[in-house]
């Protein structure tokens, strides 16, 4: 482990958020000397980010906590082009007013994650569109396009997969990495940003930002990356059976996302407490440390901590206790994802099928089905074993359904 002088790269460290630095020595003493100012990009595909941005956001919430700026860039314009990076195939390409609108949704999260102002440490928010769609095109190859060689470009990650994979790689998309690397250059010269951080997939990114504010600007830049971080059995984080884990809460409740933390894997459990909660690394030893089932505590101690910084201390304790009610008195307790339905609809009995899939607790009927038949559905903590038993109730009714042991939706009947 390397032995870092300045608080923002040790924090980093010992909690597990550095993959590679392009000079650990140089960015150790910039940030040693005073307020540094940091960027990580977030283009618009979605209304919300999920728990796979989590990383990046908590390197910018702990960069303002040791004394530094954290820039979000939000990638009103690079989101026009699509990152091929990790793709397949093509992303879709959106409409003006769907990047903004996806803006909004983003814009909440860092609301609940940083502090936001005027001073030398206050985050502050940025779109590239403001640089970007000014762009003249020939002025703008002539200028920075000549610094970029198709040969290297063609050794990228991004492209190498499609070509492997004989996918179509577009000319818009290949500009993806001129255009990212033209955004550190831009920050720099507006800003005086001297960092760029984001996950490891980015890499080649970052490096031809540096390579380019060096060449143009003589800048001296930094590049700093996470590792990927995924679960202990492989899986990719922010991704669960029944979708992304959102981090807005109209897209997925307080409850559902304490949940998802509370159901982390035992070997992941001191890994995400040190990267997704701001605990001491003293209690986070100690709480890894528990012997078999006690391990739960550090579990809810997670999903606790988790949603206190996306959701506040308030949904938090909600979220704790509806799951201590649900689960440890078998109570419909308030709080947990609720749909409304009319009465009308019961008139002669409404399937559990049909309830399921109203309450989001399976995606289709077919996914009902087999729940039932896999012994995973309940009504009202009964376990229904045939797909057409019928759900009858009368208004102001509330019925419980469940999906296997730990996933719970109330129907109230109106």
């Amino acid at each position: 482990m390397t032995q870092y002088r300045s608080d923002f790269l040790a924090t980093l460290e010992a909690r597990g958020f550095i993959d590679q630095c392009t000079d650990a020595a140089g960015l150790d003493a910039l940030a040693l000397a005073g307020p540094v100012a940091a960027y990580i990009g977030f283009d618009c595909t979605a209304g919300s980010l999920h728990v796979g941005s989590l990383v990046p956001i908590m390197m910018l919430r702990w960069l303002q906590r040791t004394g530094h700026q954290p820039i979000v860039l939000m990638g009103g314009g690079t989101t026009k082009v699509g990152d091929p990076s990790g793709k397949d195939e093509s992303r879709q390409l959106l409409t003006d007013e769907q990047i903004a609108a996806n803006m909004a949704g983003i814009r909440l999260v860092f609301s609940r994650f940083l502090d936001f102002g005027d001073g030398p440490t206050d985050a502050v928010m940025v779109n590239n569109a403001d640089w970007l769609d000014r762009l003249a095109y020939i002025p703008f190859l002539r200028e920075i396009g000549r610094h970029f060689t198709i040969n290297r470009m063609l050794g990228f990650e991004s492209v190498k997969l499609r070509l492997e994979r004989e996918q179509p790689l577009t000319f818009l998309e290949f500009n993806y990495m001129i255009l990212q690397g033209y955004d550190f250059l831009e920050l720099f010269r507006r800003r005086g940003c001297r960092v760029q951080m984001g996950g490891s997939d980015q890499w080649g990114n970052i490096v031809n930002g540096i390579e380019l504010g060096r060449r143009v600007d003589q800048a001296a830049l930094f590049g700093l990356t996470t590792p990927l971080i995924t679960t202990a059995s492989g899986a990719k984080m922010g991704k669960t059976a029944a979708g992304a884990v959102w981090l807005n809460a109209d897209r997925v409740s307080p409850y559902d996302y304490w949940q998802y933390w509370r159901n982390t894997e035992d070997a992941d459990v001191g890994r995400f407490l040190r990267l997704f909660t701001e605990l001491p690394l003293d209690e986070i030893a100690q709480l890894e440390r528990l012997p078999g089932a006690e391990l739960n505590q550090a579990k809810k101690r997670l999903a606790f901590e988790a949603t206190r910084l996306c959701h506040g201390e308030e949904a938090a304790r909600e979220a704790a206790e509806t799951a201590r009610r649900t689960f440890e008195e078998g109570a419909a307790a308030e709080g947990l994802p609720t749909v409304d339905l009319p009465v009308a609809h019961f008139a002669g009995g409404v399937t559990v099928v049909e309830l399921l899939v109203a309450t989001g607790l399976a995606t289709s009927k077919g996914e009902a089905r087999r729940l039932i038949k896999g012994g995973g559905a309940r009504l009202d903590d009964v376990i229904v074993s045939d797909e057409s038993t019928l759900a009858q109730a009368a208004a102001g009714a509330t019925l419980k359904l469940s999906a296997g042991r730990k996933r719970h939706a109330l129907v109230r009947v109106t």
